[in-house]
């Protein structure tokens, strides 16, 4: 049953789903640091969406963004920025993409927790702009002020050129320093939003929460945010330069461009250098170049959460969530996986499916021991998911409870359904939940207990946002992660804290050494 909480947030988030009107006279109007923006107002929240954070990347391509020029007439906030180059599906793309997006219940001085949202998409695709996102729903819900953002993607954010060329010494973060940067700009700007710069939650799936990861080892990051949640997103490791260079020079050959003409990238079109980054990866032996965060000694000196926990956020309290099926997303629309058999099976795991140095035939044999009923398929999703995916958050959970640093653990097992009808807690699921946008085009999260694991999620997170500890009326009581009990909160209709879920395998999986995958 909905708490009465709950109840009145299903009420006021179905209001919300009317199509707003456009900027009129009476609409709000905010100044910034940089100028005055225009929002809409619907239904009690206001939103303001391709707010500029930072200039135009274009002329500065592989450097630190830079601050916009200020504005003195109000400028419409009505529409998303567009989103970095990519070769993925978003429809608005451009070098021009340094954008935010608030919503908020009002402009008043409330003070109200700040949820800051980094997007996924392993550092190479995406934006803040997916309807999965759109931040009315919690806004509404929490009385909390919901932002998103975009930034520099794949090689124009994270193209490590420094060992090439001397004149790119932050190339290889420049997609991290934007978030940073976003992060200053609420950290200055949001008060006048009706936030508070003093609480301000960063949280993100897959790649959003590799992102914050890193960002909680970078030291220009400190202070820019005080609570921490990963979703099925963790960065034990980031690559080092040396394999950066070699991915570099791999993205060089395959452009045309000789290592000792970098400045020619400053002059090509941008199609041209997404086309050349889908040279095979030198260094992980299969897919497209990675880029991703690199230890620098420019702006990251240090692996995220190797070999420990970062010193400089032990401070900051931190969610660590996955789901339970996470590679489903990833494997379940493979015609590769279609009909495998006990004899087919260990060839389709290696290399790239598990992606640790581990004979396949042993992780077979172990999880038939362990699930006697399970079929191929299931064994497959099962120790891909809990050697590739989960394990890298295990690390985490287990070196902040080192640290004595508050984590608290969550494993998603409500199902979503793919499009091709599979259906299970696979990677992204939560997303939709956290947001309470299960009927949110994109969210393949719908029927019986849908709502009531959204309330129960996005509740969490508003609490944590609040006061840095997600407890609230409607869970069980969430302790945090420790080496004795490895206390997880599930997250299902019957929402409960269990004491080391899968633990069988996670004692498996921990006799094979861990790399982060692409670094």
């Amino acid at each position: 049953m909905l708490t009465r909480r709950e109840t009145l947030g299903a009420l006021a988030a179905t209001a919300l789903a009317a199509t707003p009107a456009r900027a009129a006279p009476t609409s709000p109007r905010p100044t910034t640091a940089h100028g005055p923006v225009i929002g809409l107002r619907d239904h009690g929240i206001l939103s303001f969406k391709g707010v500029r954070y930072g200039a135009d990347t274009r002329p500065n391509r592989f450097q630190p963004p830079r601050i916009p020029v200020s504005w003195s007439r109000p400028v419409e906030a009505l529409d998303y920025g567009a989103a970095s180059p990519q070769s993925g599906g978003e429809a608005n793309q451009s070098e021009d993409c340094l954008f935010l997006n608030v919503w908020t219940p009002g402009l008043d001085a409330g003070r109200r927790p700040v949820m800051v949202y980094i997007h996924g998409g392993a550092y190479s695709t995406g934006s803040g702009s997916s309807p999965i996102y759109d931040g009315s729903r919690l806004a509404a819900r929490g009385d909390v002020v919901v932002v998103t953002l975009n930034h520099r993607l794949n090689l124009f954010g994270y193209a490590y050129l420094h060992r090439l060329d001397a004149g790119f010494p932050h190339s290889g973060n420049a997609g991290q320093l934007d978030i940073i940067q976003a992060l200053q700009w609420v950290r200055d700007n949001i008060a006048a939003f009706g936030g508070d710069p003093d609480r301000v939650m960063v949280f993100g799936q897959s790649g959003g929460g590799a992102k914050i990861a890193t960002l909680m080892a970078t030291p220009s990051a400190k202070g820019l945010f005080h609570r921490a949640a990963t979703m099925s997103g963790q960065q034990v490791t980031a690559s080092g330069p040396l394999n950066a260079t070699r991915r570099t020079r791999a993205w060089l050959e395959a452009a045309g461009v000789g290592p000792d003409r970098v400045r020619d990238l400053l002059d090509m079109p941008a199609e041209a250098l997404l086309e050349a980054a889908r040279a095979p990866d030198p260094v992980l032996g299969y897919g497209s170049l990675y880029f991703g965060p690199v230890v620098d000694h420019q702006s990251l000196f240090r692996h995220p959460f190797y070999p420990d926990a970062p010193d400089q956020s032990a401070g900051v309290p931190m969610i660590i969530g996955n789901t339970r099926e996470e590679t489903l997303a990833f494997l379940g629309g493979n015609p590769a996986n279609t009909g495998l058999t006990w004899e087919s099976l260990p060839d389709r795991m290696a290399p790239d499916v598990m992606r640790i140095d581990v004979a396949p035939e042993v992780v077979i044999a172990e999880y038939r021991r362990l699930y006697p009923d399970w079929t191929p398929d299931q064994v497959l999703i099962g120790a891909s998911t809990a050697g590739r995916s989960w394990r890298a958050a295990v690390i985490e959970a287990e070196a902040r409870a080192v640290q004595g640093a508050p984590a608290w653990v969550y494993q998603m097992d409500f199902p979503g359904t793919l499009e091709n009808g599979r259906s299970g807690a696979y990677h992204t699921v939560d997303i939709a939940l956290a947001f309470d946008n299960v009927d949110a085009p994109g969210a393949r999260v719908a029927g019986p207990g849908a709502r009531q694991v959204a309330a129960r999620l996005s509740d969490a997170f508003i609490a944590f946002a609040r006061s840095g500890d997600p407890n609230h009326p409607a869970l069980p009581a969430w302790k945090p992660y420790g080496l004795m009990n490895r206390e997880t909160m599930v997250f299902d209709v019957q929402t409960r804290l269990e004491n080391d879920p899968r633990g069988a395998e996670r004692r498996f999986f921990a006799q094979t050494p861990y790399v982060q995958p692409g670094t």
